[in-house]
């Protein structure tokens, strides 16, 4: 399967990942319309996958052993600490934003978190600060619903997501060992959590609606967990990094654009706002360098560390992706 021959087929993958994604951030907003709790969404976000996987788990026990003990702790971060995080702010604001800033803002926690280590082009710096005054717009400009405490969740978890973003470019996992790891220390975490009290959850006391049940085993255990995983991937191969990257910004457009029908939530200047630079600002920061010198100098900047960096397709659970080339700056779930 190559990029010439099936383009369509990427595009399609494209197109299904940005759904997708979309999906997690509008099924996050409905927890609180549920009859799930948080931690019963949780518990289906990562048990669903754990299931699945569960034949890689001696072959990831084994990986494991081999890893430092604070890689782990930065993985693990990207589980349920980020998750819960990032269904607080949705209930505690709208739909709109939660698809928009937990994303959109990675770049910059990761440069802030990278910050002497690494140098930014003059390119990157303008694209987070596109990033930084969409923020600001969501919080001055977007009015009832979208209060400063949950633009301020949802900005930690960011953060969190950055956290976990550090420890993607420190382990030597596979990455579908990768989502086993998540998995299972999320879903181990969230029944603990359950049992011993307190965390509510009307899952395992059994008065869950069946209906509910089915749409978050589908959405986000199979959805968010599998399916993503995979159509990115396959969008990656047969479209390129560079592209993924860039389309997959266009989530939090299609997550406002369906919340107007399915919460009744506007986009109204503000979000407009927000929207129009923190996804150009995620564009702009995950484009690839503009080609110099002679093709054969072009091929060497494309494997260049700067511009993998900002392209670096690989073991990314979104909010749930997870891929050998999966940007690791780009998705949380």
């Amino acid at each position: 399967m190559t990029r010439a021959t099936t383009p369509g087929s990427g595009w399609a993958a494209l197109g299904a990942t940005v759904l997708l994604w979309a999906s997690f951030a509008l099924s996050s907003r409905a927890i609180g319309d549920s009859s799930l709790t948080a931690y019963d969404a949780a518990l289906l976000r990562f048990g669903v996958p754990l299931l699945v996987l569960a034949p890689l788990l001696p072959r990831t026990v084994r990986a494991l052993a081999r890893e430092r003990a604070s890689t782990v702790v930065l993985l693990l971060a990207g589980g349920l600490p980020h998750y819960l995080l990032f269904a607080l702010g949705a209930d505690l604001t709208s739909a709109g934003l939660t698809g928009l800033l937990v994303p959109g803002t990675v770049p910059l926690f990761v440069t802030l978190l990278l910050l002497g280590s690494r140098r930014v082009p003059a390119r990157g710096w303008a694209a987070l600060g596109a990033i930084v005054a969409g923020v600001a717009a969501s919080a001055t400009g977007v009015g009832d619903g979208a209060g400063l405490p949950g633009i301020a969740v949802l900005l930690l978890a960011g953060a969190v997501w950055a956290v976990y973003t550090l420890g993607l470019q420190r382990t030597a996992l596979r990455p579908l060992e990768l989502v086993v790891v998540v998995c299972a220390g999320s879903a181990v975490g969230g029944l603990l959590l359950v049992l011993a009290g307190p965390a509510p959850s009307h899952l395992l006391v059994g008065s869950v609606r069946l209906t509910d049940l089915l749409g978050f085993v589908l959405l986000q255990g199979i959805g968010t967990g599998l399916l993503s995983t995979l159509c990115y991937a396959h969008a990656v191969r047969t479209l390129g990094g560079g592209t993924a990257a860039v389309g997959g910004a266009l989530s939090p457009v299609a997550t406002a654009v369906l919340a107007v029908p399915l919460f009744g939530e506007a986009v109204g200047p503000g979000l407009a706002s927000a929207l129009v630079l923190v996804v150009a600002g995620v564009v702009g920061f995950h484009a690839p360098p503009r080609p110099r010198g002679r093709p054969d100098q072009q091929v060497l900047l494309a494997g260049s560390p700067a511009n993998r960096a900002s392209v670096q397709a690989s073991r990314s659970v979104t909010n749930g992706e997870s891929s050998a080339t999966t940007d690791r700056w780009s998705r949380p779930a």
